[in-house]
């Protein structure tokens, strides 16, 4: 049932990706008072290894942790409490998922109504697709000959109608990450499709606490005011009717909620905060406002939206050969240049028994000399002496059979070449090279299904809708009185907070000024030019530069910076999680009175 309109809704963020920590469900469980947990588990390499184990066996293809570990260990409290769940656990096969929910409720002794949504698959679209000419939405690469996955990413209104069916727990396929808490927030307080500023809010908060806990102190750049890492809590939401709602965590529990905490979750991944497009709305995030309600509590407002696309993302996954990365230490002297001549040997022999065998050269290669900064820190580096550092030596090649030659050739660098060599930890393993393909599908094309107990129901999804415009010019902030005064050189760090992440090949930079009447100043010296420059050892395109008054901050997307992110890359950094402390470290003349 519905919440009567003027109550807080609290919805629990349990997981932010499979693999998350398994004390967030209990944890909130117990101690977060929540009506609702809401869990992310999904990206595109986990697609394909779902895919890849539903090939194996029919009855997998989902995230089984979701089931073992955590519904295990909190169904019967989830149940005793009258505590909704909804997750995307299902993978590639989220029914498989509701059964086997449905048989540890068997095994438990508790009666459980449980909803599917599907529809998200669109490979059975794919002669037709190929045979239009879709093409990937960054590069404009025709699609590849064999995927392995193609799924939308479909919205909340799934979720809304599983939970207006009376399911308790709701298990889909592919949908965005912040549909799960959106689809609560629709049926709570039965907000309309064309709401569209209640739907941005419900949407942001879906953003705040998709990544678990980034929104308590996960990440955060004053990383040691974060209190009691091992016991952080998990993120709860208290919502509004109005779209308004407080971000905040269990009692008792470590970590931290503040403005400053809230404002990087809110940058992580966003790219143009006037334009971050879901199935139900498109946001604009740029004027909202985050205030400090209490210990541990951060009130967020001022989302707005717009109304969608006609479109679906569909991200999908094929095979592009194979990969295998190698690691050793090596001690004393010169640590960093026996390093890289280390990684070039292995380069070359392995080139020379290829040769031999007939097989072609590496598709790629990548030589990283970790803790020499040279790779994250490029003509910025400064610790080239050091005497301790790792080798680290990425490869590609069309055939498996070559990369077991290079995996034999890592181990005798131990005692053929530098001294101090170490750390081979056995021999590396080849894997298959699972690349993203990402294209837009009309909503017409898709259809959405809940399935409850015997019932099966379509779902109504608005399409047709026009194409987005696009955002008109921003409105540069004012700028501020020219400073005087002596000045001094600090890092970036000193005045700013800051969060990165990835959008496919693309790294997003937020930075936030630490003090509001400092923006001003900073957007002036901060320039998408000299980003560019600090950067331009990783970056390969363009930067572009959006304005957060709102948060007095700026995002910075940074194009082809990833090496092509995800699994096209070989860095060791392939989404651009390091990106923001690398700008963090920039150098900026400020006024010397900032400081005291």
């Amino acid at each position: 049932m519905a919440a009567p309109r003027g109550t807080v809704v609290r919805i629990g963020g349990a997981s932010g990706f499979w693999g998350d920590s398994s004390v967030g469900a209990p944890q909130l469980v117990a101690h977060g008072e929540v009506d609702y947990l809401v869990f992310d588990y999904l990206a595109e390499l986990t697609m394909s290894i779902l895919a890849a184990a539903r090939g194996k066996n029919p009855g997998l293809g989902y995230a089984t942790d979701f089931v073992t570990v955590t519904m295990k260990s909190i169904l019967q409290d989830v149940v005793a409490r009258g505590i909704r769940v909804v997750s995307n656990a299902g993978g590639v096969n989220p029914a498989a998922c509701a059964q086997a929910i449905e048989a540890l409720a068997a095994e438990q002794g508790l009666a459980v109504k449980i909803a599917v949504v599907t529809g998200d698959d669109v490979m059975p679209l794919l002669p037709e697709l190929r045979a239009e000419g879709v093409r990937e939405m960054q590069s404009g690469a025709p699609l590849p000959e064999k995927l392995l996955t193609a799924n939308a990413y479909l919205g909340a209104l799934p979720i809304r109608q599983a939970l207006d069916g009376g399911a308790q727990i709701v298990v889909t396929g592919r949908c965005v990450d912040s549909a799960v808490t959106l689809g609560v927030l629709m049926h709570e307080f039965g907000w309309a499709d064309d709401d569209w500023d209640r739907l941005a809010q419900g949407s942001l908060a879906g953003h705040i606490i998709e990544c678990g806990c980034q929104a308590t102190g996960g990440l955060h750049t004053d990383w040691e005011s974060v209190p009691d890492w091992a016991h952080i809590g998990y993120p709860v939401i208290e919502c509004h009717e109005d779209g308004s709602f407080v971000a905040t965590k269990p009692p008792g529990t470590g970590g931290l909620v503040s403005p400053a905490v809230i404002a990087e979750q809110m940058l992580y991944e966003i790219g143009d905060p006037r334009r971050y497009l879901l199935p139900e709305v498109s946001c604009d995030f740029s004027r909202v406002t985050l205030r400090q309600v209490g210990e541990q509590r951060v009130e967020v407002r001022g989302a707005r939206g717009l109304a969608p696309g006609p479109q679906y993302k569909v991200s999908s996954t094929y095979l592009d050969g194979f990969r295998c990365s190698a690691q050793l230490t090596i001690v004393g002297v010169d640590a960093v240049r026996k390093a890289q001549r280390t990684g070039q040997a292995i380069l070359e022999r392995t080139r020379e028994l290829f040769a031999r065998h007939g097989l072609a050269d590496y598709s790629r290669t990548n030589v990283e000399v970790l803790g020499s900064e040279a790779g994250n820190f490029g003509p910025q580096a400064h610790t080239a002496d050091v005497r301790e550092a790792v080798l680290r030596v990425a490869v590609m090649h069309p055939q498996k059979t070559a990369l077991d030659l290079f995996a034999r050739e890592i181990a005798p660098a131990g005692t053929s070449w530098s001294p101090g060599t170490t750390g081979a930890d056995g021999r590396p393993h080849p894997a298959p090279t699972i690349k993203q393909f990402a294209f837009l599908l009309d909503k017409s094309r898709v259809n959405a299904l809940v399935h409850i107990g015997s019932r099966t129901e379509p779902v109504a999804v608005p399409h047709g809708q026009p194409q987005l415009p696009a955002p008109q010019p921003e409105q540069v902030p004012d700028g501020h009185a020219p400073e005087s005064g002596p000045t001094v050189e600090v890092a970036l760090i000193r005045v700013a907070w800051g969060r990165s992440g990835d959008k496919g090949d693309s790294s997003n930079v937020g930075i936030i000024a630490r003090r509001p009447e400092w923006l001003p100043f900073l957007r002036e010296h901060l320039t998408e030019a000299r980003v560019a420059a600090w950067l331009a050892h990783l970056v390969r395109g363009e930067v572009h530069r959006f304005d957060l008054p709102g948060i007095h901050a700026m995002n910075f997307l940074c194009t082809h910076a990833l090496d092509g992110g995800g699994m096209a890359s070989l860095r060791n950094d392939p989404l651009g999680k390091g990106m923001a402390q690398i700008l963090l470290t920039m150098p900026i003349r400020v006024p010397a009175h900032w400081l005291s």
